[in-house]
């Protein structure tokens, strides 16, 4: 008996892409940090949020890569300028990934008191109906 997935079902033609990006995603083990919320804000658009406390604009990036939206946060060395008696703030580096579908864009990202907001936008597609003519053997 074979087994079918995702990408083999007969029904489901041109999908194999979809099956590797949920293996991706599954193998990408990100570790809780930091916290982030997905919201929906209207029917197609949502936001995503990230609690990056200590991080400015330059210590950030966002990039899409390959439908892959990636969220990298790095902090600069003070030089050990400082001494810490105790140091409960996370500042380590980061990488967050989110696989987009297909028609969601970035269409912004803004920084306030410590949370990263990246803002998607899924475009509503032309509704076309095509029709197949029919050619004799």
């Amino acid at each position: 008996m074979t087994k079918l997935t995702l990408g083999s079902h007969p029904f489901l033609l041109g999908f194999d892409q979809l099956e590797r990006l949920v293996e991706r995603t599954a193998k990408s083990g990100n570790d809780g940090y930091p916290p982030y919320n997905i919201e929906q804000a209207a029917e197609n658009r949502y936001r995503i949020t990230l609690a990056v406390a200590g991080f400015s604009e330059a210590d950030l990036s966002i990039t899409v890569e390959e439908r892959q939206l990636v969220i990298r946060g790095r902090q600069r060395d003070d030089g050990g300028e400082r001494v810490f008696l105790h140091r409960g703030i996370a500042a380590r580096q980061f990488q967050r990934s989110f696989v987009l579908a297909d028609g969601v864009e970035v269409s912004g990202a803004l920084l306030e008191n410590g949370l990263l907001h990246v803002d998607l936008e899924r475009a509503t597609p032309d509704r076309i109906v095509q029709t197949i003519r029919i050619d004799r053997a």
